[in-house]
C-alpha cells in the first residue's frame, strides 16, 4: 500500500502513525544483543490474544515497570513487584504473563550461567531460505524453525513462547525478512541482514 509519502509499504505499516514508524525503522531488521531479543519474546508474550499497536503504545510503560527488560533486574522481583506491576495501568496487566516474564528472565540468566546467548539460540533457527512473500495471506503463522525454537525455549525454562508468538518475534527481530515484495523497506533491511554479523 502507497502511503502519503509515496513509499509503498506492508498495508499493516500504513495504519496508524505509531505502526507505520515501527514498520520503517524497527520491523524486520537484524538484532543481536541479549536484552533487546529478551524484550521483544516478553512483549510478544504480553501481546497474545491482544493487537500489537495495544503493545507499541504501552511499550515505554512497559520498559518504566521492567526495568528496561533488564534479565538481571527481572529475576529477582519478589511477589510485590508482581503486585506493584498488576497495579500499574502503563502495561497489560495480566498475572500470568506478568510471572512468565519473570520466570523468562530467570530461564535467560539461567543460559547466561552456562554460556548460552540468547540470541545467538535465537539466531540459531534462522531458515536457510526463505521465498519473498507477495502478500500478507502467504505469510505464515508457524514455520517449522519457530516451532523448534519455542520447543527449545520451553525446554530451557521460557513461557508465553509457543510457535506463533517466536515467529513474530523472529519476524521482528530481522531473523526473516517478512516485507513484501514490493515494499519499500524490502531491500533496505536485506541489505542491513547482508552486513548483520550473526551472534553466537
Amino acid at each position: 500500500m502507497v502511503g502519503e509519502d509515496k513509499l509503498p509499504r506492508c498495508s499493516w505499516g500504513t495504519s496508524t502513525p505509531e505502526l507505520q514508524r515501527y514498520h520503517d525503522q524497527e520491523w524486520g531488521r537484524p538484532v543481536g544483543d541479549d536484552d533487546r531479543v529478551f524484550e521483544k519474546l516478553c512483549l510478544e508474550g504480553f501481546q497474545s490474544g491482544l493487537s500489537w499497536l495495544t503493545i507499541l503504545r504501552k511499550r515505554a510503560g512497559f520498559r518504566r515497570a521492567f526495568g528496561s527488560f533488564d534479565p538481571t533486574v527481572i529475576a529477582g522481583f519478589s511477589d510485590a513487584d508482581v503486585d506493584r506491576l498488576l497495579a500499574d495501568t502503563g502495561i497489560v496487566r495480566n498475572r500470568a504473563k506478568i510471572r512468565a516474564t519473570i520466570t523468562n528472565a530467570q530461564a535467560t540468566i539461567g543460559l547466561r550461567e552456562r554460556g548460552i546467548s540468547l540470541a545467538a539460540l535465537l539466531w540459531e533457527h534462522e531458515p536457510d531460505t526463505a521465498r519473498p512473500p507477495t502478500s500478507m495471506s502467504v505469510l505464515p503463522g508457524s514455520t517449522p524453525e519457530s516451532q523448534a525454537l519455542s520447543a527449545e525455549l520451553r525446554n530451557h525454562g521460557f513461557r508465553f513462547v509457543g510457535p506463533t508468538t517466536v515467529y513474530a518475534a523472529m519476524q521482528s527481530l530481522g531473523v526473516v525478512n517478512d516485507h513484501l515484495v514490493g515494499c519499500h523497506f524490502r531491500d533496505i533491511v536485506q541489505s542491513i541482514r547482508t552486513e548483520f554479523t550473526v551472534p553466537r
